[in-house]
């Protein structure tokens, strides 16, 4: 399929700050990875094989995904067929709140189900996207949120405290958390077994097993998280990729591109356009992956 072909809109929302996007005519396989927010999203049309958190699905049209932070997934197309595909990104802070106004209670959520086969959530995940699409009034797009959380929530979440949830042990824990936090420095696995028990090869299947991911996978992803805060603040790609511990700008940029789609200075427009917008959201299309970076 000609690249020219592909479709990728990314629209940010300051008010109800959440990204919503759309993915057409993609091609793109999306390798092992998590984000740090929510994910409601829906296949439109196409087919994908998901792997997520060990278990496999195979979407078509109409199908809901959630993910919580975290959820370690990738996916490749179905018998060579595109995708299209719409999403809300939601902090988890946002969620938060969202979530205690609809509960009425302190309700940190975690979705029980990743995959729903043909929900009709997601028409309501459909008229939220539009509302953001075409900038409509507050109010409407507020509503359509909160209306499509009330649905989530109800049918698909459980309290975070109360979901049976399978967590790493303290050791894997301690070494995610000190990737967390040392993320910009060049982190080995000597540096790792210094905190654990455990040889190499030990610890890269341990982890891989508890967590989903390798430990590189993990620095990685949580650098991205990193890179695109800073981006986001107006960093510029390269700087940004320097201060998230990246090894360098092509390696950066082809990371980058190889999880979101975009590359960095495509997402650093859909905020830094923002700023100048007078509509609530900033549009970002793009459909050139040979775009090359500029420092």
């Amino acid at each position: 399929m000609p690249k020219e072909q592909e479709q990728r809109h990314v629209y940010y929302d300051r008010d109800l700050k959440i990204e919503a996007y759309n993915l057409s005519g993609i091609v793109q396989k999306f390798p092992n990875h998590f984000h740090e927010f929510y994910v409601i999203g829906f296949v439109e049309g196409g087919s994908r094989h998901l792997w997520c958190k060990a278990q496999e699905y195979d979407l078509t049209a109409g199908d809901l995904i959630l993910f919580n932070p975290h959820d370690n997934h990738y996916c490749a197309p179905l018998g060579g067929e595109i995708l299209d595909y719409r999403a809300v990104n939601i902090p988890p802070d946002v969620m938060e709140k969202a979530a205690s106004e609809i509960t009425g209670k302190n309700f940190i959520p975690h979705f029980t189900q990743n995959v729903v086969y043909q929900s009709d959530i997601t028409q309501s995940l459909g008229r939220l996207y539009d509302a953001i699409l075409k900038g409509g009034p507050r109010m409407e797009r507020e509503e359509a949120f909160f209306f499509l959380l009330h649905q989530v929530l109800e049918d698909y979440a459980a309290p975070f405290d109360e979901a049976e949830l399978i967590q790493p042990n303290p050791q894997v824990q301690m070494l995610c958390s000190y990737m967390d936090e040392h993320f910009s420095e060049n982190i080995t696995l000597d540096d790792l077994l210094t905190m654990t028990s455990f040889g190499k090869s030990y610890l890269i299947r341990s982890f891989t097993r508890q967590v989903g991911v390798s430990p590189y996978r993990y620095l990685q992803t949580v650098r991205l998280g990193r890179a695109k805060k800073f981006l986001e603040q107006g960093v510029p790609p390269i700087d940004a990729s320097d201060m998230a511990g990246f090894s360098d700008q092509s390696h950066f940029t082809n990371f980058f591109r190889d999880f979101t789609g975009l590359t960095p200075k495509q997402y650093q427009r859909i905020f830094t356009d923002s700023r100048h917008a007078a509509s609530p959201e900033a549009v970002l299309t793009g459909t050139d992956h040979d775009e090359r970076e500029e420092p």
